[in-house]
């Protein structure tokens, strides 16, 4: 995975841990069954909370897909089995376009 990436989400992280924020899942990867990757972030109490994204739907095959979209205050992220670095480039993208630096 590339390092970079992890880096930022780690400070991404660490930046908005104020002694209660981080008592929730406010991070969740995990996999589905098609195979793939899902990604949820809350942003409740973030620099994004209030930003609007614009939906990406990717759909090139069966096995080359990811979507990416924000619902009731998430970042949601969902994709084949090599997009998770895609999902959350995504995220580190729009989170420093909000303002995140």
């Amino acid at each position: 995975m590339n390092s970079n990436i992890l880096s930022w989400m780690q400070k991404w992280y660490k930046n908005h841990c104020d002694g209660d924020w981080e008592h929730n899942e406010n991070i969740v990867i995990g996999t589905v069954d098609n195979p793939g990757w899902q990604v949820t972030i809350n942003l409740e109490r973030t620099v994004c909370e209030n930003k609007e994204f614009k939906t990406k739907i990717i759909e090139n095959s069966e096995t080359d897909w990811y979507h990416c979209f924000v619902k009731n205050g998430k970042f949601e992220g969902v994709g084949d089995s090599e997009k998770l670095i895609v999902i959350l480039e995504s995220f580190k993208n729009w989170a420093e376009e909000c303002g995140f630096s």
